[in-house]
């Protein structure tokens, strides 16, 4: 049975509020301490079956009230959804966001059907198959409960270990499914990095992957054969119109399911807690990429034994981006087009290969600002053809979750220290930036007929130096 997990809370408040209790006395009836409540109202855990049994006996509730918070992704989507540039010059923070939501539920549902509605009919036949897909991860945070355990109980099934991966998955896919693997050179599979030939019964790889990505790609061909009720049901039920939009969620779901295959969750769970998220040590115990790792480490949301809330990022050297997986983080501002220039993101390309450590501030229009503790690193994409494409991928933490880390020792986390960054130039509310590349959205623009300010764009009403 899926154990999908139930973030709900703003309904949550809104009860305690309605029955006038402080969070002590609320946790005592429920049995839980004040600081979980704490975490469960701010959409940082989720209401489990336990808890939403004493919430029914306790206090009258109907479960009915979580599927509104649920269906539009809490504070956090309708956060996103205010973030859009028209209205930007609102002004409107978090805080308001929460108030929004907490007090007029139906009214803030009836305002993200509305909006989501609007984007699909602007969209057209020209809608993003992209965006819609990261849109039905994000309602998920990344996290696909099913799946999860599934690989679980086969990599417990298979034994699988650093030494001999590909071979267990080699040894599965020939007895089970009768396929053999074979690599094939590059003259002869120019263009795939993976092929199923049904009619010689081979998966073929090419010779130019690395053993790791080998691995992933058969990993890939499991859940395709294993896995194809559950992801077909997944993507049914996501809602997505566009058929481009469904085979990318597919793809996203099969490539879950071959990272929880190789980094098992309770295995990958305990290895982290007691490295403390060593990224150096996890990539050599599981045998996988830093990008592998980096993907998985956004998915560790089972209830009762969560992991950090990371998110992951991965930008080209233009400072486009070209995945992003917010999580269970709440950074909404890994979600635009390009990043800020000021960001390590960007500076990960002078200094190949290191891991590059930098704390960050950032604001949202409101001007409530959060630090996050974020480690950059570059990384190439294997071709078929032997060619490489160059990335950074970014992994990031709330600075304030990130004090046990084993790459956050020694580190200023503080907020008042950070670096401060936007979410790129086209969505960034900052006035003052030397390193602005457009004007701020839906701002007026001041211009000295006598003089020429340091900053590229002068904001009206702003002092220019």
């Amino acid at each position: 049975m899926s154990d999908q997990s139930i973030f709900a809370g703003p309904a949550l408040r809104r009860l305690r509020k309605r029955e006038n209790l402080t969070q002590a006395t609320m946790s005592g009836r429920l049995g839980i301490s004040p600081s979980y409540l704490n975490l469960i109202e701010r959409n940082q855990r989720p209401v489990t079956a336990r808890v939403l049994v004493k919430l029914i006996g306790e206090f009258a509730f109907d479960p009915r009230d979580l599927s509104t918070d649920a269906s539009i992704g809490g504070v956090d989507g309708l956060v996103r959804r205010l973030s859009d540039d028209r209205f930007s010059d609102l002004g409107i923070d978090r805080e308001e966001v929460d108030a929004f939501l907490s007090d007029s539920p139906q009214i803030a549902s009836a305002f993200a059907r509305l909006y989501d509605q609007a984007g699909r009919a602007h969209a057209g036949k020209l809608q993003d198959p992209v965006s819609a897909c990261r849109r039905i991860i994000e309602h998920w945070q990344n996290h696909f409960s099913d799946l999860d355990h599934a690989a679980e109980a086969l990599a417990d099934e298979l034994r699988l270990s650093r030494a001999d991966l590909s071979v267990a998955l080699t040894e599965r896919l020939r007895e089970k499914h009768q396929l053999s693997v074979r690599i094939l050179p590059r003259e002869v599979m120019p263009f795939h990095r993976r092929r199923l030939d049904l009619h010689a019964r081979q998966i073929q790889l090419a010779e130019m992957m690395g053993p790791r990505s080998r691995a992933f790609h058969l990993a890939v061909q499991l859940a395709d054969l294993e896995q194809r009720e559950q992801i077909a049901s997944l993507v049914e039920g996501s809602g997505l119109d566009d058929e481009a939009a469904k085979q990318m969620f597919a793809r996203h779901l099969k490539s879950y399911f071959a990272a929880a295959l190789i980094m098992p969750y309770g295995r990958f769970m305990r290895a982290c807690e007691s490295t403390g998220y060593d990224l150096q040590v996890l990539m050599r115990r599981f045998g996988v990429s830093y990008e592998q790792l980096a993907h998985r480490l956004t998915t560790l949301q089972r209830v009762g034994q969560r992991g950090l809330p990371f998110f992951m990022l991965r930008i080209d050297t233009a400072g486009q981006t070209s995945k992003s997986l917010s999580g269970a983080s709440g950074a909404t501002f890994v979600d635009a087009d390009h990043v800020c220039p000021l960001w390590g993101a960007t500076h990960a390309f002078q200094r190949s290969g290191e891991m590059v450590a930098q704390t960050v501030r950032v604001a949202d229009a409101g001007g409530n600002a959060t630090s996050w503790f974020c480690i950059a690193r570059t990384t190439a994409v294997e071709g078929a053809s032997g060619a490489e494409g160059r990335y950074s991928v970014v992994l990031g933490l709330q600075a304030g979750l990130s004090g046990n880390l084993a790459l956050a020792r020694g580190q200023d986390l503080r907020t008042d220290t950070a670096t401060e960054i936007g979410p790129g130039c086209r969505h960034c509310h900052r006035d003052s930036c030397h390193q602005r590349a457009l004007p701020p959205p839906n701002r007026r623009l001041a211009f000295d007929p006598l003089g020429r300010a340091s900053d590229p764009f002068v904001l009206a009403g702003d002092a220019a130096s």
